[in-house]
């Protein structure tokens, strides 16, 4: 069982408000980035919990005003070792997502407490 595993997800919502990306792009950076966590920390305890019961993975989307606070977290998750992805669009080089690698909720909770559930 999972337990308290989540996986974080932070989308930059200006993509949407300001640029005026279609949802569906939107949500596939999403999926992109969370993708691309898991592959890279595949072989990480955490990871092989998490995705040891496909049913019950858990994951908390919220959402970022704009790139500056979404690079700013990735660069705090970096400081304190947080593994995560910072996705970045091609050919754009547009970050629009973070997502870490799943975590016990406890230990990860405090870096994203500042973002809102993505609406």
């Amino acid at each position: 069982m999972s337990g308290n595993l989540v996986q974080y997800v932070v989308v930059r919502k200006d993509l949407v408000k300001v640029l005026k990306w279609p949802t569906g792009a939107l949500i596939a950076q999403g999926c992109h980035a969370c993708t691309a966590a898991i592959h890279l920390f595949y072989n990480d305890p955490n990871t092989q919990q998490y995705l040891s019961d496909l049913d019950r993975m858990h994951k908390v989307v919220l959402e970022a005003p704009d790139e500056e606070s979404l690079r700013k977290l990735s660069d705090k998750l970096a400081t304190e070792k947080i593994d995560h992805k910072l996705w970045m669009e091609q050919p754009e080089n547009i970050p629009t997502c973070v997502a870490a690698k799943p975590y016990q909720k406890e230990e990860v909770q405090q870096y994203f407490k500042d973002f809102k559930l993505f609406r």
